[in-house]
């Protein structure tokens, strides 16, 4: 028998209830100043009824390790399940651990019993599998029988793998789950995923990504329903092509555009069908609880209650329960969730700025670089560090309130700034004040993708300052720690905590680029009677590729910019990668790491959760409406590629309708795109100007990508198409400007890009 996690004595559980809160801490050190008694919280007194430091520390460490025999994930927590629909309902008496008898908010009991597959029952008595469908531990993906209710997080909820719930590489170690275990809820852009033997999604009737409009339909047989508004979500229905085998093929659900933050979601497949039209059986569980049939096994009969309101619910939107096949339920993370540690991170840092530029050091400075360029600006700048290397592999360290600390010295970043001839012809001409921009570089590259023929084209035609840092955490110094990630999964948050600290510094280049102690203070950035070649007013955006893609990011956190060009982006990651040419070579890493090939698409599924707190899709709805806390809203343009071989046209449409951007119609020429109703749900920009946030579709002749989860093989890549465009880039310049707009500089026709 294991005891009960309330009957254990953890110093700090003032809730009793086996895991020390944050809110418990604040508690503990008011008591220890006096401002509250002791008995808000008996469990911090010592053996002489008094809360010192030493109790205090206690209580850290049990906040950080969990309470005596419980998991010592930072997130694991003994709190149970309470199978049921309101996130914080809890139950009216706590339930015994170890007992032997499910009682309402547990999933099992005692530890070690089965949970169905194989499974068994874990020391806070839930079970680390989902015994709906018994393919794969995690499946069906995501589900809120894998969380605990938490009163303190936004959704209510938060993650509760275990180790045994993970995924495991060739060497048989699992993906640690303790920073999933952080998190509230699940991806606004998750990859819903499970496995129906032998399905046929056509003689079904699924909705594809050609015709997204028919998940919308009353009688879709797959429905993916706002639990809170009981409105269906756009979405489209596919299966893994990429997996060589029925048995190890992956049915995949995936969003149109980003569900919404903290909301509860339901899950409903009905009349599933196989390749000669006949109804696929339910499993024996789903069946037993769809048509009320008894189990005789307690673990599941506990599930039962909150089987019966999804159920109802269902039924509350026309949906009837007598020819479900599966139906599930799980929660989207919260805002707080995904942007809490870098807005954090941005406060912190320009607070201990307060109102100076940034340090910063000029290393070397080249003139008469090209027909182009006069000026080429080399050096670092400091930044604030808040993960634990200046290097990779390096990750953020977190405090109980699951926050980074600040960590010294600070972050050494290097600049390029490219001085254009239109804004300093020679060493002797007087300057004309250049607009300055960042410039985003592209996958796993480097700031002196700054220097290219298009990049340097646009700054010269247009009278631009291009500067570019690193995207470090995908930058080229990177490349060695990203194989490491491909071997071992749980190596990921040295990836996307670097890129948060990438985020800051650019947000730190911005700030040197219109501060009057910052580059203009300095006489690589005057001429030569000491004006300066900065028109230091406003500071804007541009970047391609990956510098295209957390570029979004950039501009739903930046204060300092208001304006930014998005060039061939997407979202997110688990959508795009085996979409992409690019992952070819990374698949050929990772997929032998991990070989169960039904898990692949669940490996970038579970990865998404941690990418979120950097990739865009954990911030498009706040980039433009809808700002951040103490940030204001942005204006982006978004260059799309008709074909890309390498950015998937429907990422990049899924982020336009996610942002709520408008696109310029006809947006391509009629048979070219394959959609029943080419971008279906992106409204057409009513006025020439237009105000706003747009997606222009520039075709240069490729060829219609494929409709799979696979990357277009044919004829040539037309991913640098846009921005090798003349007119492409004036539209671009017409929009960087305080008063921009999108203008339409294709006649009222298709874009083309040759």
């Amino acid at each position: 028998m294991v005891a009960s996690a309330a009957a254990q004595t953890c110093v700090g559980d003032c809730g009793d209830v086996g895991m020390v809160k944050i809110n418990d801490l604040i508690v503990g050190v008011n008591i220890a100043l006096g401002a509250q008694p002791s008995s808000a919280c008996p469990s911090f007194q010592n053996g002489e009824g008094q809360v010192d430091i030493a109790q205090l520390i206690k209580g850290v460490n049990n906040a950080l390790n969990g309470c005596p025999e419980v998991q010592p994930t930072p997130m694991a927590t003994s709190e149970v399940n309470t199978a049921t629909s309101t996130p914080t309902a809890t139950p009216t008496a706590t339930p015994v651990c170890g007992n032997g008898i499910v009682e309402s908010g547990e999933q099992c009991d005692p530890a070690g019993s089965s949970c169905g597959a194989g499974a068994v029952c874990q020391p806070d008595c839930t079970c680390p599998c989902d015994f709906l469908d018994t393919s794969d531990c995690l499946f069906p993906f995501p589900s809120d029988y894998l969380t605990v209710a938490d009163p303190n997080t936004d959704s209510g909820r938060r993650v509760h793998f275990a180790v045994d719930s993970m995924p495991r590489n060739a060497s048989m170690t699992p993906i640690a789950p303790g920073d999933y275990n952080w998190s509230d809820g699940f991806s606004p852009g998750v990859s819903i995923l499970l496995h129906v033997p032998g399905v046929d999604l056509d003689q079904t009737g699924a909705a594809p990504v050609t015709d997204m409009a028919r998940s919308l339909d009353p009688a879709a047989p797959v429905v993916l329903l706002n639990a809170a508004t009981l409105e269906p979500a756009l979405m489209w229905t596919e299966l893994d092509a990429n997996a060589k085998s029925e048995a190890t093929r992956a049915l995949i659900i995936r969003p149109g555009k980003s569900l919404a933050e903290g909301t509860r979601y339901i899950v409903a497949l009905r009349r599933m069908k196989d390749a000669t039209g006949a109804i696929i059986d339910p499993s024996a569980d789903f069946l037993a609880y769809r048509d009320g049939t008894p189990t005789g096994e307690p673990f599941k009969e506990a599930r039962r209650p909150h089987m019966e309101e999804i159920f109802t619910t269902l039924a509350s939107a026309g949906i009837d329960r007598s020819d479900l096949y599966l139906a599930w339920d799980f929660t989207v993370a919260s805002r707080r969730n995904n942007s809490e540690r870098l807005l954090f991170m941005r406060d912190d840092a320009f607070a201990r700025l307060g109102d100076a530029a940034p340090n910063f050091t000029v290393t070397q400075v080249d003139d008469d670089v090209d027909d182009n360029i006069f000026r080429r600006v080399t050096g670092t700048y400091e930044v604030e560090r808040y993960v634990d290397d200046v290097m990779p592999p390096a990750r953020f360290q977190l405090g109980p309130d699951g926050l980074p600390a600040h960590q010294g010295p600070p972050q050494v970043a290097s600049f390029i700034c490219n001085i254009p001839r239109s804004a300093l012809a020679t060493g002797t001409a007087a300057a004309v004040a250049a607009r300055p921009s960042l410039y985003g570089h592209g996958l796993l590259g480097s700031n002196d993708e700054v220097d290219a023929g298009n990049v340097e084209a646009m700054a010269n035609e247009h009278n631009f300052v291009f500067c570019a840092t690193k995207w470090i955490g995908m930058a080229d110094e990177d490349i060695p720690n990203a194989i490491g990630i491909l071997q071992d999964l749980s190596k990921f948050p040295t990836l996307t905590d670097r890129l948060q600290q990438s985020m800051l510094n650019q947000l730190y280049l911005a700030r040197l680029m219109i501060h009057p102690q910052g580059f203009v203070s300095d006489a690589a950035f005057q001429d030569s009677a000491g004006h300066a070649v900065i028109d230091t007013s406003a500071v804007f955006y541009d970047g391609n590729s990956q510098g295209g893609i957390y570029g979004g990011t950039l501009m739903a956190i930046a204060q300092d910019i208001r304006r930014g060009v998005l060039g061939v982006p997407g979202m997110n990651y688990s959508l795009l990668l085996t979409r992409s040419t690019d992952f070819n070579l990374y698949a050929g890493l990772l997929y032998p790491a991990y070989p169960n090939e039904l898990q692949h698409p669940l490996l970038l599924a579970l990865i998404q959760m941690l990418w979120d707190r950097s990739d865009p899709n954990g911030y498009a709805q706040h980039m433009t409406t809808d700002p951040l806390p103490n940030t204001p809203p942005h204006e982006v343009l978004l260059h799309q590629a008709f074909g890309d071989h390498q950015v998937a046209n429907v990422a990049t449409e899924v982020e336009a309708r996610t942002i709520g951007a408008l696109i310029h119609q006809p947006a391509i020429a009629p048979g070219r795109n394959p959609d029943v109703v080419p971008y279906y749900g992106i409204p057409e920009i009513p006025t020439d100007p237009f105000d706003g946030s747009a997606l222009i579709v520039w075709d240069s002749g490729a060829a219609t990508p494929p409709t799979t989860n696979t990357p277009p093989m044919v004829g040539d890549d037309p991913h640098s198409d846009p921005r090798s465009s003349p007119i492409a880039r004036q539209q671009k310049s017409d929009f960087l400007r305080p008063d921009g707009a999108v203008v339409d500089v294709c006649a009222g026709a298709p874009c083309m890009a040759p």
